[in-house]
């Protein structure tokens, strides 16, 4: 059968089709028994992607330390003062690191059973060795070099890698009992289907997939209760409770890719979830092109959507939040000491005002901001949304929400970790444009929570921002609040937080 490139099937206009379609909105309520085995998956895990990662700067900072405390017992550290052991030391646990990856030492079957890969660790040790001898041949600088220290840095290196992975192994299978270190995945789509897609990830060695259960629209005689001992525990509108509950890495779409309709609907209720969206091929007949699919072992997978901002982006994401909101609180600590004494001043009532928003996966979180409204008129539920001349908003009010510097306090909810610095700003549980929820305007409004929610944002500084009054201003900023999701990197928000202040001149829609 000839190859066929997915984007036939799933194209653009398919995506947007149920990008676009209605949404269930219903409430739904999880039974008891799912809402058990939800709440079991509740703490949050390590990725093999993080652990692995952590792996590689550990053993980085191991080969460097041991070649510099080889150096300073054995040369001393009155010894040759050049920049030549520095070098050496940090260039060549660099390229040993390198080697190592190449050589699959940090998948997470090595770390498993790294006597193993015995040969491989030694063999990208000693090509790192290699590499600066023939460095230091071309550069005429070997016979700077103690020779025993290079042998002796070769020989404690390898043992002290060979030492840290025998632990690290008895630690990583200590984590995996207890689910510490694993990815958890939901199969949607009960059935015959289902059961030889559990079997055949079973099956994998040294599988880090757990699977927490079952979830599919058809009834018990379609599709049966408990299939390969896993049981059916709703369903797909009831996923997405259970997913707002337990911490859910994957779901597993497990229908026939020639049932586009069908699969498509699904879809269409799931992407708003910030997991990774995987469609099952193994029991396809159709070959795509092998650079489409990703693996669980050797069972093969369509990727339909990736979970946004994951493993180290994220931790990029946190260090810019911590860096810039430190940085935020020492440069305005001013002009928010000022404006509480001026509040306290203008009228009686605490200085910040705190509000429940929807963050990230629609968990509530609480926002603070100056209190710009008389105490006994604020209005949590933002049920009524403020005006031109509202009477509600103080003298102070009307200054500090033109300028958004009742917003200042949020740098301590970025600190905190409950907002970012830069995404999509945090709305109000119970916000309303024209007596309805946002999300009964705009289809797919819970996409934006896919991210934890921001102090600024890309659709605040293109100007779409202060009073909601109309369904087109909260679909303008939800399209553009789902486009920074799709393209966000570290230099787009740190454009956004450059060009925040100069946006935040135009004060038109600020009341």
């Amino acid at each position: 059968m000839n190859e066929i490139d997915p984007v036939s099937r799933f194209s653009p206009a398919s995506i947007r089709a149920f990008r676009d379609a209605e949404t269930d909105r219903t409430a739904t309520t999880l039974n008891r028994t799912a809402q058990q085995v939800a709440s079991q998956y509740r703490r949050e895990t390590m990725s093999p992607v993080m652990m692995s990662g952590l792996l590689r700067l550990f053993e980085l900072v191991i080969l460097a330390g041991t070649g510099l405390l080889l150096y300073i017992y054995y040369v001393g550290l009155g010894g040759p003062a050049g920049w030549e052991y520095p070098a050496a030391i940090i260039g060549g646990s660099l390229v040993a690191v390198v080697l190592l990856e190449f050589a699959n030492c940090y998948k997470l079957a090595a770390l498993r059973r790294p006597m193993r890969r015995v040969g491989g660790i030694l063999l990208a040790w000693a090509g790192a060795f290699a590499l600066l001898a023939f460095a230091g041949f071309f550069l005429k600088i070997s016979d700077d070099f103690s020779r025993v220290w290079f042998g002796g840095w070769f020989v404690s290196g390898f043992l002290a890698m060979m030492a840290s992975r025998a632990l690290l192994s008895r630690m990583i299978r200590r984590w995996t009992r207890n689910g510490a270190i694993e990815r958890r995945a939901v199969i949607v789509g009960g059935g015959a289907q289902a059961e030889a897609l559990i079997r055949s990830i079973e099956r994998q060695a040294d599988n880090d997939v757990r699977i927490c259960g079952i979830f599919d629209d058809r009834d018990d005689r379609r599709s049966p209760p408990i299939v390969a001992g896993y049981p059916k525990l709703g369903t797909v509108s009831e996923l997405i409770e259970f997913a707002r509950i337990a911490r859910i890495d994957m779901l597993i779409v497990s229908l026939p890719i020639t049932a586009e309709n069908r699969v498509l609907s699904m879809l269409k209720k799931l992407w708003v979830l910030p997991v990774d969206i995987r469609l099952s091929a193994h029991a396809n007949q159709l070959r795509f092109r092998p650079r489409s699919y990703s693996f669980i072992g050797s069972v093969p997978m369509l990727d339909i959507f990736d979970r946004p901002i994951n493993d180290w982006d994220s931790v990029a994401k946190r260090v810019f939040d911590i860096m810039f909101s430190l940085a935020g609180i020492a440069v305005f600590s001013p002009v928010m000491l000022a404006t509480a004494i001026a509040i306290r001043l203008d009228s009686k009532g605490p200085i910040l005002f705190r509000q429940k928003r929807h963050g990230f996966n629609n968990e509530e979180i609480e926002v603070l901001k100056f209190r710009s409204m008389y105490v006994e008129q604020c209005d949590p539920t933002a049920r009524n949304a403020v005006t031109k001349d509202d009477p509600r908003v103080t003298r102070v009010g009307r200054f500090i929400r033109r300028t958004s510097i009742d917003e200042l306090p949020q740098f301590f909810n970025a600190l905190g970790g409950s907002l970012s610095l830069v995404g999509p700003r945090p709305h109000a549980v119970s916000a309303e444009t024209r007596n309805r929820l946002y999300n009964e305007v705009v289809d797919g409004y819970f996409a934006r929570h896919r991210v934890k929610p921001g102090v600024t944002g890309w659709a605040q500084i293109n100007g779409w921002r202060g009073e909601i009054d109309s369904d087109e201003k909260i679909k303008m900023r939800t399209e553009f609040d789902l486009a920074y999701i799709e393209n966000w990197s570290l230099w787009f928000d740190l454009k956004i937080l450059l060009l925040t202040p100069i946006r935040l001149l135009n004060t038109d829609n600020a009341y």
